[in-house]
């Protein structure tokens, strides 16, 4: 402070007179971190230099207080405003804890519980959309993240959606995220379900001054697979099989998420009726549900001659009428 009780609050966030309003916020910030009294507890000197980063940014952040600090400095308060800081003397005895204090700190500040139950404090700046080893932003289903009220305080908690592959959910994986500048490790557990909530402790909205972390949720989603479908704990697909596998039966190979299985198919297999292979299914607690596998009918493309001509003695030597009864009952 100068001899004529003028205050460089510019100069004591360390900005330029022309920053914006992200840059003071980053600033205050950072300098709130570092002179907060819980970090510097019974320090006197960083106690007052925390007021005086806390007073630069009441004013700085708001654009009436400032338009009119940058118009008539020291006397800016007594410019049209009814009162101002004045010299932010605070009595910290009053306060339960020095958190109760930050949160009537930013209740003035305009950073308390908004309309809606958001925080009025975001992830920061932007980060490019999408996850996997990148980061995540705002172009998520519902509005990316989300807040609500927590017992009227600021709710610091966000919400965000994760697409996973069929085989990430099934054998489990990692992903690196970029939250608040800071990169996460995600560890996805094996036989995560599409609408999973999985909680990262601490690693959601930063409320300024405090250090303050809520937490980050994010809700499981499933891409499409060619063809496996989740299926509560079963998972279920399409076995294709030929005419002569259809009607003779036998042992047949087949695809399971493990690798590859044999099956006997008994004769006479209708199309619909599904074949079980019990604990071949989806990941579950103690062990693992069901496959079913449900047979079509896969006619080769195009016919061999030898082919053909089976078929034709087929249809020549063919005893019963398929559709015997059929027409009668399908008629309305």
């Amino acid at each position: 402070m100068n001899a004529n009780g003028y205050r460089d609050y510019f100069k004591v966030l360390g900005v330029d007179r022309g920053a914006d309003a992200d840059t003071i916020k980053r600033a205050f910030r950072k300098l709130a971190r570092q002179y907060h009294p819980d970090v510097n507890p019974g320090d006197k000197a960083a106690e007052a230099r925390f007021k005086e980063i806390s007073e630069a940014y009441e004013v700085l952040s708001d654009p009436d207080k400032r338009r009119r600090y940058e118009q008539f400095g020291q006397y800016w308060s007594q410019a049209g405003a009814g009162g101002g800081v004045g010299g932010m003397d605070v009595d910290f005895g009053r306060y339960g804890n020095f958190d109760e204090f930050i949160n009537d700190l930013l209740g003035r500040f305009g950073g308390g519980a908004q309309p809606g139950g958001g925080s009025g404090f975001g992830f920061g700046s932007g980060f490019p959309g999408g996850f996997g080893s990148g980061g995540f932003g705002a172009g998520f289903p519902g509005g990316g993240f989300a807040g609500g009220a927590r017992s009227g305080a600021a709710n610091l908690d966000a919400e965000a959606s994760i697409r996973l592959s069929l085989a990430e959910a099934f054998r489990g994986c990692e992903r690196t995220l970029a939250v608040n500048e800071e990169r996460v490790a995600v560890r996805i557990p094996a036989g995560v379900r599409p609408g999973s909530r999985l909680r990262l402790k601490g690693k959601g909205n930063l409320q300024p001054g405090t250090g303050r972390r809520g937490d980050l949720y994010l809700t499981i989603q499933l891409q499409e697979h060619p063809v496996w479908k989740l299926d509560g704990d079963q998972l279920r697909g399409e076995l294709p099989l030929s005419l002569d596998e259809l009607a003779l039966g036998g042992q047949v190979r087949v695809a399971t998420p493990d690798g590859e299985a044999s099956v006997q198919v008994p004769p006479g297999l209708t199309p619909g009726r599904s074949l079980r292979l019990k604990g071949k299914g989806w990941p579950v607690k103690g062990g693992r549900g069901d496959l079913l596998l449900t047979p079509v009918l896969k006619l080769p493309e195009p016919l061999s001659e030898r082919e053909r001509t089976l078929l034709e003695e087929l249809r020549a030597a063919r005893s019963a009428d398929p559709r015997a009864g059929w027409i009668q009952l399908a008629q309305l």
